[in-house]
């Protein structure tokens, strides 16, 4: 259970998928998959961090606005039905 809360916690603060699975031992990538979830809160930081405006991509741009207030889309992008 330690490791496999490790690994959790390792990929969720930014570890690259590719380099958990070298770190965990993993011949084959595909094991690793397990950890590659992502759960509500890495939805809602990538969530956060797409939409900041300090964001390069959202500098002088209004095209999101057009989803902003649509409930079901945000309920989607946080996985909710």
């Amino acid at each position: 259970m330690f490791r496999r809360t490790r690994a959790m916690h390792l990929y969720r603060s930014g570890m690259p998928l590719a380099l958990l699975s070298e770190w965990l031992g993993h011949e084959d990538q595909e094991t690793t998959l397990i950890y590659s979830y992502a759960d509500t809160e890495m939805k809602r930081k990538a969530i956060e961090q797409a939409t900041s405006a300090s964001n390069p991509l959202n500098e002088d741009d209004d095209s999101a606005s057009y989803w902003k207030d649509d409930d079901e889309i945000i309920r989607r992008l946080y996985g909710l039905k």
